[in-house]
């Protein structure tokens, strides 16, 4: 027989997949609070709320694991209710209701104001920006667009967040300076999609506007740049990089391949030639960038010719950071009018060739900080080791600088400056130097 939970009204957050679904949790937290409901944060609550991801094959089945593992606790008794929403849900809901039907609820990405009502919560439009975080309080993630107007092949990201809407400038500022009062030290702009931000409130890129309009808010010391699409990249940016001290000099720029047959399938607007000088200019005008990017190899029709120029260009370019997914085959895609022809153990070991160089690559540049010094932010601590991180590095994704705890002490939230003493292919380690 079934028994009642005993916890009352805790609603308890779960969030999975990217940056974007972290800042959409964290806005629904935010209205739940506002509505005093008592709202944690992945620990133990007697209604679930599941946001997921439903980007590729593997955020897929995690998600729909969670799901069955939340209704099983459901039926046991342990839990009163559990609702649904994001990317999975905006996808996939009539599926879902039919094959997972114990859900008591399901909302898509943009449902919020009825998610909230089944919670028995008001959505409150004064509430606008404002959001309980879950990142460590130093730093947190601005979410400064929604949706996306690129044809990319291989994405269902339009499918599921919609067109792309820029914020407005005076409202991310007004985001930004709450933050700020709250502690947060490092701000990382996220978006699908950075560089058409402002096309479509201001009619023109505005993102090097932006940036400068938040570099005022005082007690932001670090801007971080997310997610920038190559084609049409508003170089102004590079200027802003250059001569604004908290603008970080790093960018994100998820290139997918570079092989011309494949970004020409991939419908990504660009080339080889192109995306080289793209590189070549970031360099020029930025000269110590840490560029971030990811790849996608098995793509429909990936010769091993065109891996082995991937794999090339890889090695000439030599990121500073880099990361590999294979390719996923997704419904409603334009690619899935396409023979997915190239072997999953193939995909595979086209992904470890490609890791195995950036490897090397990692090692030897972080080689080259042993007895240099560095200004880190440190997250917290973990085992025996305080661990921060570089300008040049963001949270979860990039390498992480390691301060042996039982030797020294730094401030978990604060700046320290750190002599790099030792360094592994992602990790860097050090000590904490006085700033005099």
């Amino acid at each position: 027989m079934r028994t009642k939970s005993l916890k009352k009204n805790k609603i308890n957050v779960v969030t999975l997949g990217c940056s974007k679904n972290v800042y959409d949790s964290e806005v629904l937290m935010g209205q739940l609070r506002a509505n005093n409901k008592e709202v944690v944060h992945e620990e133990e609550g007697n209604v679930v709320v599941i946001n997921t991801c439903g980007f590729i094959a593997n955020a897929k089945e995690e998600s729909i694991n969670t799901i069955l593992g939340f209704v099983q606790k459901k039926e046991a008794g342990e839990i009163d209710k559990v609702f649904v929403t994001g990317c999975l849900s905006e996808r996939y809901k009539p599926d879902l209701q039919k094959e997972i039907p114990n859900v008591d609820e399901y909302f898509g990405t943009s449902d919020l104001p009825n998610l909230l009502k089944a919670l028995g919560a008001d959505y409150r439009h004064e509430l606008l920006g404002e959001r309980l975080t879950t990142t460590p309080k130093n730093y947190a993630y601005l979410k400064i667009a929604e949706g996306c107007d690129r044809p990319c092949s291989f994405c269902a990201i339009p499918l599921m967040r919609g067109k792309h809407k820029s914020k407005p400038m005076e409202e991310l500022v007004a985001e930004t300076e709450r933050l700020a009062a709250n502690g947060v030290k490092e701000l990382i702009l996220i978006a699908q999609d950075l560089t058409y931000y402002g096309l479509d409130l201001y009619k023109r890129r505005n993102l090097a506007e932006l940036l400068e309009k938040l570099a005022k808010v005082e007690g932001i010391e670090w801007i971080r740049l997310h997610y920038a699409f190559p084609t049409g990249f508003p170089m102004d940016v590079l200027k802003v990089m250059r001569e604004a001290p908290k603008i970080c000099n790093y960018i994100d720029i998820p290139l997918q391949h570079i092989a011309d047959p494949v970004l020409k399938s991939m419908r990504r607007g660009t080339t080889k030639a192109k995306t080289t000088k793209l590189l070549q200019d970031f360099r020029k005008a930025v000269p110590d960038m840490a560029i971030r990017t990811t790849l996608i190899v098995g793509y429909p029709g990936e010769t091993e010719a065109d891996f082995q120029t991937l794999k090339d260009w890889v090695r000439e370019m030599r990121f500073e950071r880099l990361g590999c997914f294979t390719y996923s085959h997704e419904e409603n895609t334009h690619a899935f009018n396409l023979a997915d022809d190239v072997p999953q153990e193939v995909k595979q070991r086209r992904a470890n060739e490609i890791m195995e160089v950036q490897s090397q690559i990692s090692w030897e540049l972080n080689q080259d900080k042993i007895g240099k010094t560095f200004r880190c932010i440190i997250d917290r601590k973990e085992g025996n080791y305080f661990v921060g991180r570089t300008e040049f590095d963001s949270p979860d994704v990039d390498n992480e600088v390691l301060v042996d705890a039982s030797k020294f002490y730094v401030k978990i939230g604060d700046f320290a400056n750190i002599k790099i003493t030792g360094a592994s292919d992602f990790d860097l380690y050090g000590m904490p130097i006085s700033s005099s």
